[in-house]
Order: structure tokens, then sequence, then C-alpha cells
């Protein structure tokens, strides 16, 4: 079971934004809420100081409603009232001529480089620009909106490691890989304990006792070939480097280590640029077939096989390219259509009831309720799934099934294209690994489309003789 879902962040993402919008409305006059990175070129002790940033920005009449500031990693003995930085994130409020002053005074300091990331709020519905969001798997370097579980207040008492101050600390120190991890670093190798392997074992042996008769055909395949090849076993918890490599030779996915839940826009995005966000640290021993929120078993169990088939992986990020540029309430849906299908999705294979749904997958009690007479099952309907209600404290009262993944596919296209309406169109590159945006009405755009649909028809031209 999971108690945060990326339903419940959505959700909140867009009453956040909302209400935000209405504290501010009497006095913003024209003005939106804005993202910013400043980063300096400069490192160790030579980065700059917050309060010269604070400065420029106050003096362009933009108003600062969250900091974030990442310290070198240098010792330095800078005193608190002038913090040398590297990297400070900020959302303000402002217009957008204030906005781009300040850029010209922050970057008249040649060492800095500012980068905006995006407006953020219900207001993008009424953007004619294309917002800023990640284009290429360098990009989710930006991406900021992370909700780190393992903080003491941020551990539900009802947590199974709460009282558990070893197990805290341990999850600090793995959080803390992936906290400092870049685009392109090899993810660093955790050496986990005897507990932890030992944690994995009762889920993995338990639950691969089930996926022969239960789990669809692609999940056994890919499971079985990962077990052949010695990437996985009951004993000891794969590795993230050795799994990514294997995931991007099979799908063109990657793994990248994350620290806890990330937001729901943040990681469907991830999704388009093809790239899944996987925790490294590991549910509490006492309670191996139970966590309030992912870790590596439910991700490595659950979501890696199915990401190796390479049409699901499709699927999945064709979820994640919708989602780029789009509303709050737009992300709720597809985070709920995500819900409904990559996490607890069931399939007809030879008439039969299989899972391919990667919560139900690294669940062992999900797993049993899921393929029982007990739950409501119902044929997949992208415009009901993207509305129904769900349950992350319980198992799932209802479950959507699916006739094969292209028909999941056709059917969340139709229901996207209808839906979700956006000043433009977006893509994935294959060959230059990032995703190109086209605006809708634009002769250059249209242009470009049709020469390649002509090249394209060329070739099928030459296949049929």
């Amino acid at each position: 079971m999971r108690r945060n879902s990326i339903i419940a962040d959505a959700k909140f993402a867009t009453l956040q934004n909302l209400e935000n919008t209405k504290c501010n409305s009497s006095k913003s006059g024209g003005q939106n809420r804005h993202e910013i990175l400043i980063k300096s070129t400069l490192t160790g002790k030579h980065g700059f100081s917050v309060a010269s940033i604070l400065k420029y920005l106050e003096e362009c009449n933009v108003t600062i409603q969250f900091v974030e500031i990442k310290r070198p990693e240098e010792n330095s003995s800078d005193s608190d009232d002038d913090i040398r930085l590297n990297e400070v994130y900020v959302q303000c409020q402002c217009s957008y001529t204030d906005l781009e002053n300040a850029e010209i005074s922050l970057e008249k300091n040649s060492s800095l480089v500012v980068k905006r990331l995006s407006q953020l709020g219900p207001e993008r519905e009424t953007l004619h620009d294309v917002p800023w969001f990640p284009r290429k798997a360098a990009d989710l370097d930006y991406c900021r909106h992370l909700r780190e579980v393992c903080e003491d207040n941020q551990i539900n008492t009802e947590h199974p490691g709460y009282s558990d101050q070893e197990y805290r600390e341990r999850r600090r120190q793995i959080v803390d890989i992936a906290r400092k991890y870049k685009h392109g670093d090899v993810i660093p190798r955790v050496p986990y304990t005897s507990d932890e392997n030992q944690t994995w074992k009762t889920v993995y042996s338990k639950l691969r006792s089930l996926h022969a008769q239960g789990a669809c055909s692609q999940f056994n395949t890919s499971i079985r070939h990962l077990e052949k090849i010695g990437l996985y076993s009951e004993d000891n918890i794969p590795q993230l480097e050795d799994v990514s490599r294997y995931l991007q030779d099979c799908s063109g996915f990657r793994l990248r280590p994350v620290g806890g839940l990330v937001s729901a826009r943040d990681f469907l995005a991830s999704l388009a640029v093809k790239v899944f966000q996987c925790t490294q640290y590991v549910r509490h021993h006492l309670s191996p077939m139970h966590t309030p929120e992912p870790d590596c078993c439910h991700e490595l169990i659950g979501h890696v096989p199915m990401l190796c088939d390479p049409d699901f992986a499709r699927f999945s990020q064709e979820l994640g390219i919708v989602s780029l540029g789009a509303t709050d309430k737009d992300i709720e849906k597809l985070a709920t259509l995500y819900w409904f299908t990559v996490e607890f999705g069931l399939c007809l294979q030879q008439g039969q009831l299989k899972v391919y749904g990667a919560g139900i997958l690294s669940a062992y009690g999900e797993l049993e309720h899921a393929l029982s007479k007990n739950p409501e099952h119902c044929e997949f309907d992208a415009e009901k799934a993207s509305t129904q209600s769900y349950q992350d404290e319980d198992y799932q009262p209802l479950y959507f099934i699916a006739k094969s993944f292209q028909d999941v596919l056709t059917k969340v296209r139709k229901f996207t294209n209808d839906n979700i309406i956006k000043c433009f169109d977006a893509r994935y590159n294959a060959d230059t690994e990032s995703v190109e945006v086209f605006r809708k009405n634009n002769p250059h755009d249209v242009a470009r489309v049709v020469e390649e649909l002509n090249g394209h028809i060329t070739f099928l031209r030459g296949l049929v003789g």
C-alpha cells in the first residue's frame, strides 16, 4: 500500500497554486508567478552572495516567495549573513518586464547564469508562449519539486521506521546520493546492509511465487531475462547503474536516483525524456510487505521489468510528453490515468486476467486482491479513468482492464488529443534524445513535418515494392 500517491500530489499542486493566485490577485496587478534558477560559473568559495541576489531581485520589483540554496561542496568560512552559493532556486511573483530586467541585472555579473524554468499556476491556461519544461534528460537537474519523505517532519508517525533512529539515519545517507547526482554521473553504488538485502529477499521471493500465474507475459519475459543474466536475484538488491544500462539497451529508458517523492509534473516530465526516477532506499525490515511510499523494491520489481518492454515504455513516454506544458488540472487527469494504468492496470491475455501495473506487481496482497472477484473490473476507458476516484490507503476497489497495450495507447491518444489543449505539440526525437516543440498553425513547423512525412512515405513505398 502507498499512502503518498502521484494523484494526491497533483491535486495538492493545483490547490496550492489556486490559493497562491487568490492571495496575490488583489495586489499583483498583471503579475505572474515564475521560477528561476541562478547559477554561478565559478566554484567553491568563489560562488555568489545570497544577499546580493536578494538585493538585485528586490530592486527590480520581484517579490520572492520561496528560495532554495545550495552551498558549495567545499567547506566555507563565510558567515551566515553572506552565504556564498553556486546555485539558488527562486519562486517569485512579478511582471514579465520586471523579470526580464532582473535577469539583465543579474547577468551583468559575468559569472552568473539565469535560467527561467517556468511560469507557475493555473494562469498557464492563457499562455501564448511555450512554457519551460525539460526537453532532454540533463534538464531534469533543474526540476526541483522534490518531496523528501526521509526528513524528520515528513515521516508520518504511522511509518514503520518512525521510531527507528538507525533506520532514519540510514535513509538520510542513501538520499544524500540522490541529492548530489547530476545527469551524466555514474549512479553511485549503495553498499546495502544484511538487513536491507534480507528485506529484499523476503519481498522478492514472496512476489515471484505469484508472478508466473498473475503477471502479464511481458513482465514475466523481462524479469526472467533479468534473472538469467544475473542482474536480479533474491539474494541482493540490484544496483541502479547496472539496471539502468540494461534498461537503456532494451527500450531506451534510463534510471535516475531520486531522494523521495517527486512532484507529479516533474515525474511525468521525466518520462517524456525516457527517464524513470527511482529511489535507492529500502522499506523497514520489520514491515517487508508494506511501504507507505515507493522504495527500490516497488520500483525495481514493479516498474523496471515493464519498462524493458518497448511497447509499454512507449506508452509511458507518451503520457509524459502530453504532460509537458499542461495545466495543473490536466496534470491531475494524466496522473490519474498513470495511476490506473502504469501503477494499477490489468489486461486480458489469452482470455485470462493478468497484471501489468507496478503497484500490483510489487505488492503481494494487492496482487491476490486484484485478480480475485472482490474488486470491480471495468473495460479501460481513458475518459472515465482520468477522473476515477482512487484508494491510496487500502486495496483498489476498481481496476481497469486493457485489451492490449496498443489499445490503451490508442484510447489515451484520442483522449488527450480531444481534451488537453495547448498552443503547441511536442514529440521526442530519438536522434537528438530530446523533445521537439511544434507551434500549432506555424507554417515552418508544418513544413518540417510534411518533409519528414514524405520521406516516410518514400521508405514505405520501397518496402511494399
